[in-house]
């Protein structure tokens, strides 16, 4: 679920301006319900300026007042608040240091799991360069012994969208071979053979 923005001067807004429960405070807020308590107890959060999320577009007066009179229920952020995922921009992509030691697996893995996958596919998809996978292809990157084989979404350097869409891209042009649903197995005839003449 979305939480709103600012949720500790959300909260301090909702629990002095509203009769909602220390729960459906925190469940929208995202914190726990002992940490709204001692909010509106004056233990935390004491000079925080509350944000009004009527104010911000994060609520409205309806859903606020619905949720009063009910307290099982619990308060929706509007639809209008949630923010619109942002477009990726095309141009090489930063990886941290961290994660950079981890290409060489994720191009194994790659190679290993989708050979259709040209090299400038791989390239694009977890940032590295060509002479890079040419190395992690013939063994002879400097790091060869100890490279393994890891998947590059739970390396974190591509999203599982963009794994499959890079796939998707790559099978477009390939013709699929499907077989004639009346052709026989092979070796059928001579079971057939073995049956007749043990009759």
């Amino acid at each position: 679920m979305a939480l709103p923005l600012m949720p500790k001067a959300t909260a301090v807004w909702l629990v002095e301006n509203t009769s909602l429960t220390f729960d459906q405070i925190g469940e929208f807020c995202g914190l726990h319900a002992l940490e709204v308590q001692a909010i509106a107890d004056g233990e935390v959060a004491v000079q925080m300026q509350g944000l009004d999320p009527i104010a911000a577009g994060q609520l409205t007066l309806e859903e606020i007042e619905r949720c009063q009179k009910d307290p099982s229920t619990r308060l929706k952020i509007s639809a209008e608040a949630v923010p619109v995922p942002a477009v990726k921009h095309r141009g090489p992509r930063y990886t941290p240091i961290a994660k950079r030691q981890d290409k060489p697996d994720a191009i194994a893995w790659l190679l290993k799991s989708h050979p259709e996958l040209s090299d400038g596919q791989i390239s694009k998809l977890i940032g590295t360069t060509k002479p890079t996978i040419a190395a992690v292809r013939d063994r002879s990157h400097w790091n060869a012994p100890n490279i393994k084989p890891r998947h590059p979404v739970a390396l974190g350097l591509c999203t599982m969208q963009e794994l499959d869409a890079t796939v998707a891209r790559a099978n477009r042009g390939k013709k699929v071979v499907v077989e004639p649903p009346d052709a026989e197995p092979v070796g059928a005839e001579e079971g057939d053979g073995a049956a007749d003449s043990a009759a």
